[in-house]
């Protein structure tokens, strides 16, 4: 997601920020000891990523990550959308010059709170060894979202896994490779890849300043940071000055979040990515056409307790990589931030409100599927229940198709598992919400 006003990873229960929902109002089933923290009720605690202030105009640039330009027609309303996305071009490369291979630079951030430290050196191997940067195969989950039984918002506890890439069964990928060969159906002997090759840069320091967060306590017993957006993006901002261009600089935290205006009833970012102007103190106005553009992304490794209820309960999938994912899936698809769609709105991520924004994780914020073999974290909650299940949990991607209303025997995407047209997310048949069976819808 984008920014905390609904491009950010946020969940309640759900970027570029990343938001799972927005956690509700804080309430403590009861008083807390004096110095320790408060318990914020699940009802509260909602999951969303934002996206950074952005949009830079894309620039005939090698001063920025490898990408291409592409446009399609929205048979809905007839606008030909515009949009920038990582890699090479699907629909014109060919051979040797399909494959591309981005460096991700990961800066582990160790923060200290009120007397607490969450070192985001704990889980730099954790990330290293998930299906982010690992390979997989993708032929197959053992398990996946289902839709639930809850009133209101979908409840997505865990389900029964299946068939997920047919075409690309027994091809070793990573998670965004798989993501992408399914969304332009470049799967099975293609050539076509986007692959991360990881960088483990040293870590930085944040203390945290009283008046700009304090320690939240889930249901489930585990603490967290609760941070001020803006003065954690101040931080954020002022790292990614020095980075790379055309790397992707990975800022990673451990069960960091964030809240807006002074509220800690907002608390929920758990991720962001954005984009710096072109130039951004880098060309000193001497750039003759070839300035900088910086992408970068920040998102918190989750605990299982934090989101996640116990025995595949409620959110299931919003545990270790699952906000990683999301940025980094959105920004593959929106680097610069300023891909814009036709408005969608869902119900499964209502925390988004109408948006027009091409942010593959907002819609299916706190939907995944288990994958590959996590060995980290796996102990009880510390309130005695058991949220970790052995795998890591990515989360579901929305596909350009749903973006553009595509029909579906028209997509251009992966052939569903039942074999009935084009899907419209990386899970296709997989994802129970049947506003993922069409193209989205309006608001």
């Amino acid at each position: 997601m984008k920014s905390s006003t609904g491009k950010s990873f946020m969940f309640r229960a759900a970027g570029a920020a990343l938001a799972v929902a927005f956690l509700p109002a804080v309430s403590a089933a009861a008083s807390p000891a004096p110095g320790e923290p408060q318990v914020i009720s699940d009802d509260s605690l909602s999951a969303r990523t934002t996206v950074v202030d952005g949009g830079a105009k894309v620039l005939p640039t090698t001063r920025t990550v490898a990408h291409w330009y592409g446009q399609t027609i929205d048979p809905n309303n007839g606008v030909n959308y515009h949009y920038n996305m990582v890699g090479a071009d699907p629909n014109t490369c060919s051979g040797a010059g399909c494959d591309t291979t981005v460096q991700v630079d990961i800066t582990p951030i160790v923060v200290n709170i009120a007397g607490r430290t969450f070192d985001g050196n704990d889980v730099v191997q954790p990330t290293l060894a998930s299906p982010l940067f690992q390979n997989n195969d993708y032929g197959s989950t053992p398990a996946a979202t289902a839709a639930g039984n809850f009133p209101g918002l979908p409840q997505q506890i865990r389900g029964p896994g299946g068939a997920l890439s047919q075409q690309d069964a027994g091809v070793p990928l990573q998670l965004q490779d798989a993501t992408m060969r399914a969304q332009f159906n470049r799967t099975g002997a293609s050539p076509y890849h986007l692959r991360l090759h990881a960088n483990v840069l040293p870590a930085v320091t944040i203390t945290v300043p009283q008046q700009q967060g304090t320690l939240l306590r889930s249901g489930r017993g585990v603490v967290f940071p609760a941070i001020d957006y803006g003065w954690w993006s101040g931080q954020i901002n002022h790292l990614e000055n020095s980075a790379d261009p055309t790397h992707l600089p990975l800022y990673l935290t451990n069960d960091v979040l964030l809240y807006t205006g002074n509220d800690l009833s907002t608390t929920g970012v758990i991720g962001y990515h954005g984009t710096g102007a072109a130039g951004l103190k880098k060309g000193y106005g001497k750039t003759q056409g070839n300035g900088v553009v910086q992408t970068f992304a920040w998102a918190s490794y989750l605990q299982p307790g934090v989101y996640a209820r116990p025995d595949g309960g409620t959110v299931w999938a919003l545990q270790d990589i699952h906000a990683i994912t999301h940025e980094i899936a959105e920004w593959a698809d929106d680097p610069f931030v300023n891909n814009y769609v036709e408005p969608w709105l869902t119900p499964t991520a209502p925390q988004y409100g109408c948006t027009s924004v091409l942010e593959t994780g907002d819609p299916v914020v706190g939907i995944g599927f288990a994958k590959g073999t996590n060995p980290y974290f796996q102990g009880p909650n510390p309130n005695g229940t058991q949220s970790a299940d052995g795998f890591y949990h990515p989360e579901d991607e929305a596909l350009l198709p749903w973006f553009m209303r595509s029909p579906s025997n028209a997509t251009g995407s992966e052939a569903n598992q039942s074999g009935t047209g084009g899907r419209y997310t990386l899970m296709g048949d997989l994802n129970p919400f049947p506003g993922f069976r069409q193209p989205a819808t309006g608001c």
